[in-house]
């Protein structure tokens, strides 16, 4: 009897820690981080405290607003305006989903501009303390610009009658004006804050511990997890103790921190910027001029922040050990974002133009998936990308690139944790954007100035018919390709002769024999007058929001086109010209990327698998 009680109660105890096992298991919820990258804030209804100027009076709704002209958003890789709306809409979005952690891969702010970083604050604070989402932001090369605060100032603000506005922080900014001209406003909240300011006004967003946090550490702090305190982790956070020396006499600060939000999740944000001295200093400099900017990221890194590759690796060992899942974010990509093109792209466009110098070095990735990281999320290029490399020690490193809220296409990502292994990312664009036209009014008093007055490259005004805000953005892609990227970036000669030619001509200009081209042409079931109704710049203009979007354009381009082009590549990489051979393989490397809307991340095997609809 007393067996056959023991084993009863054996059976009804396995029984029970199953159950709780298994009960844990359903009750148990993924966690989701939502990553805004490059949002580039502009408080475009802020009032400066300091200056006696409300703006420009919008005839339509009566609202003041301080705002950049449409003519300077046209030529700019970002949007400087409208993105204000689409920043509400993301975090509306978000909190809609339930999510309660984002993280911010720099440029949240447009060249650290005090009324901006302000104003950007006030809104996330009211975020947080509604909906209880917590941030978490790190610096991009627009906050700060330089490591330390300076004047600044732009002439391309919109002003009455729709004539630019100088506003500027100081007097001295100022050059001889101009017959006409619109007298000059001098505010101190458009200067470039440094870190020192943004860190201050930022602070509650991860930059500093905060007593919900369950674990916070900069590379510089000395306690080990078990020892932590909200009290050591205040005292190790005090910026002039997170500081790195740039040469023998400059040290610059360091805003890398990690971070446990909930438990068993850890951010690394880390702080890629490096401003390089631009001479030999021979002693200490609060001097801007005297420091580049901090636009090329990893690169420098690897040459001047040696301690965040010792950092990342010791982080990384400790997140093993202890069992907690580790996403790395910052401002810059750590895998080659033009889906493998770099190498044609420089020989075509030459190693200074299209941003190919903000391309990473392969030992960057090489060197951060050997320190650890597995998953990062990165921004910078405003584009939707995933890059992935595996180390010569069988490392893997999955580099995720969050698109702009101030460019085409619009939108965040989700990283829904599932498991330690198994990872969601999702894509989330920001198509309507409430309020994002109510500016239009103001651009329409701009573009009759501009008509009256007789100026040349005048913006096409058919954007201000877009009915919503992504839109919008592909309006202002096709501008940017028209009035900066072709100008600047392409071979004149070779331009000139693909923007005249229509998909028929393309097919010709293979200069491969007739009788291939009819016979291709015949396997294919196509004739010539397929290729008719679309010409160069459509190529152009679409390899463009291939470049920027990757997969989230394809419904934009549509299947026909995008078929056209595949055939038309296929043939012009067999031309007798190498510059549409290259042409060729640029483009259809671009239609081939790995999966950048939807997908799943296995880190156990080490794998990418689309998600389809």
């Amino acid at each position: 009897m007393n067996k056959l009680y023991s084993k009863c109660i054996c059976i009804l105890l396995l029984a029970l820690l199953f159950s709780c096992k298994k009960n844990i298991k359903n009750e148990s919820t993924p966690v989701q981080i939502a990553f805004i990258a490059d949002a580039h804030f502009q408080d475009v209804y802020a009032h400066f405290e300091d200056a006696d100027y409300q703006g420009i009076e919008n005839p339509k709704t009566g609202e003041f607003a301080n705002i950049r002209t449409m003519d300077a958003q046209l030529k700019s890789t970002r949007i400087f305006n409208e993105n204000y709306f689409a920043c509400i809409a993301a975090l509306d979005d978000i909190v809609a989903r339930g999510i309660k952690y984002v993280a911010l891969p720099g440029d949240f702010s447009d060249d650290g501009q005090p009324i901006h970083v302000k104003g950007l604050r006030k809104l996330l604070d009211i975020y947080t303390e509604k909906h209880g989402i917590l941030f978490f932001a790190t610096t991009g090369n627009h906050d700060p610009v330089k490591p330390f605060t300076q004047d600044a100032g732009k002439s391309d603000f919109l002003g009455v009658g729709g004539q630019e506005q100088i506003i500027t922080s100081s007097i001295k900014n100022l050059k001889d004006g101009v017959e006409g001209q619109l007298k000059p406003i001098i505010t101190s909240e458009i200067k470039k804050w440094g870190y020192k300011d943004i860190l201050n006004e930022m602070s509650s967003f991860g930059f500093y511990p905060q007593p919900e946090y369950r674990y916070w550490e900069t590379p510089f702090s000395s306690y080990a997890y078990n020892e932590y305190s909200f009290e050591k982790a205040k005292e190790a956070s005090i910026l002039n103790k997170r500081t790195y020396q740039i040469d023998a006499y400059n040290a610059h600060p360091d805003a890398s921190y990690l971070v446990e939000p909930v438990a068993g999740v850890w951010l690394l944000a880390i702080d890629a910027n490096v401003y390089v001295p631009n001479t030999e200093l021979a002693g200490v400099s609060n001097n801007p001029n005297d420091f580049s900017g901090a636009s090329i990221g990893y690169n420098n890194v690897l040459l001047q922040k040696s301690h965040l590759v010792t950092w990342v690796k010791k982080v990384a060992e400790q997140a093993k050990k202890q069992g907690k899942v580790l996403i790395a974010f910052s401002h810059y990509p750590m895998v080659d974002f033009n889906d493998d093109a770099s190498v044609e792209m420089k020989q075509f466009f030459g190693d200074k133009k299209m941003q190919l110098h903000r391309v990473p070095n392969e030992e960057v990735a090489q060197t951060f998936a050997d320190a650890g990281i597995q998953i990062h999320f990165g921004g910078h290029m405003h584009i939707n990308d995933t890059g992935v490399r595996t180390s010569g020690k069988g490392n893997t490193l999955f580099n995720i690139q969050t698109p702009s809220l101030a460019a085409y296409t619009p939108g965040y990502k989700v990283l829904t944790i599932h498991s330690k292994t198994d990872f969601e990312v999702e894509t989330v664009v920001i198509k309507s954007a409430k309020n994002f036209n109510s500016l239009f009014p103001l651009y329409e008093q701009e573009y009759a100035y501009l008509k009256e007055s007789g100026a040349t490259s005048i913006w096409n005004k058919d954007i201000l018919l877009t009915e919503n805000y992504k839109d919008f953005t592909k309006f202002h892609l096709k501008e940017l390709v028209r009035l900066r990227f072709l100008p600047n970036d392409w071979p004149k000669a070779f331009a000139d002769s693909l923007l005249s030619s229509t998909g028929k001509d393309l097919l010709l200009k293979s200069r491969i024999e007739d009788a291939e081209v009819k016979a291709y042409l015949k396997t294919n079931d196509l004739t010539l007058e397929n290729f008719e109704n679309w010409t160069g710049f459509d190529m152009i203009y679409d390899f463009y929001k291939l470049r920027s979007a990757d997969e989230l354009a394809f419904q934009d381009i549509g299947v026909n086109r995008l078929k056209a082009y595949e055939q038309v590549c296929s043939l012009l990489k067999k031309a007798s010209d190498e510059r549409f051979q290259l042409w060729a393989s640029i483009f259809d490397k671009s239609r081939h990327g790995l999966p950048s809307n939807h997908f799943r991340i296995n880190l156990e095997a080490n794998t990418i698998e689309r998600i389809t609809p």
